[in-house]
């Protein structure tokens, strides 16, 4: 399959209902939104156009540490607007023949201004890193060449690019200048994971009267979202290898699998130390 092939617009299969994120992180996404669904009003009956004459493309940069949900945002924008939904990554674009990366990238604005979807690329700082001062090899070239072909690119385009990364302190500063909003996504507080564990639990999984929404709430502090969804799905796969009444999830499932998220944490945590 070529690099073009792979560039397929999706049907988005979230909206921004699906997201659960603090009160600061729902503001600004609304701000963004409001920017996109008013931008006739905006640009053309307040004027905005005669000072932002490159107002047609809104980029958003979606951060933070993993697993916060910037990848569900970004689909639940393109849901919310009802549009396509393309979304990149950096193997997506990447090729061992120097130019054909820049080459790719074209093709991929061209792909979703033809088929009205939000363009996101996930892990951006592959593409928004800062480029190479000293260039001493077609490799560095072929670096600074592909930042170059997509700061063109955003310039140009007529529509939505949204960004999401870990490591936004990689990007290069030109690329930050033209983000319509920087949104710091973060691990959920009380109130987030309370929301996230009335979402996650099915009304149909059994699990054991002690193992309610406020359990959950106070045990996975300092967890991720994705933390949270993976530890159930495996709390359960402990549950469903018991038999009669003791199949169903227990404290002593979750209290295993929420040991082996931290210790793998820690882990990472010691290992990049």
């Amino acid at each position: 399959m070529s690099n073009e092939e792979s560039f397929v617009p999706e049907q988005p299969r979230r909206t921004l209902q699906d997201l659960v994120v603090p009160p600061r992180v729902q503001q600004q996404i609304e701000a963004a939104m409001a920017r996109l669904r008013s931008h006739e009003t905006l640009y053309r009956d307040w004027g905005l156009e005669t000072v932002d004459p490159s107002g047609s493309v809104v980029a958003l940069n979606l951060y933070g540490p993993p697993g916060t949900g910037k990848t569900l945002c970004a689909e639940g924008i393109a849901g919310s607007l009802e549009r396509a939904f393309l979304r990149i990554c950096y193997a997506d674009l990447e090729s061992k023949y120097v130019g054909d990366t820049a080459k790719n990238l074209v093709k991929a604005f061209r792909i979703a201004k033809s088929s009205s979807a939000v363009l996101f690329f996930d892990e951006a700082d592959a593409v928004l890193s800062r480029r190479i001062a000293h260039v001493s090899q077609s490799s560095d070239h072929a670096v600074n060449l592909t930042r170059s072909v997509l700061l063109m690119e955003l310039d140009r385009f007529d529509g939505v690019v949204i960004f999401a990364t870990n490591l936004v302190q990689s990007y290069d500063p030109a690329f930050l200048r033209r983000m319509f909003a920087h949104v710091r996504f973060e691990l959920p507080d009380s109130t987030c994971r309370e929301s996230l564990w009335r979402r996650l639990l099915p009304d149909r999984l059994p699990r054991a009267v002690d193992v309610d929404i406020q359990w959950l709430t106070a045990q996975t502090d300092g967890l991720s979202g994705a933390d949270m969804l993976g530890l159930l799905i495996r709390s359960a796969c402990h549950a469903v290898q018991r038999s009669a009444e003791q199949r169903c999830l227990s404290r002593q499932d979750v209290e295993l699998e929420i040991a082996a998220v931290r210790q793998a944490q820690g882990e990472v945590l010691e290992l990049a130390s």
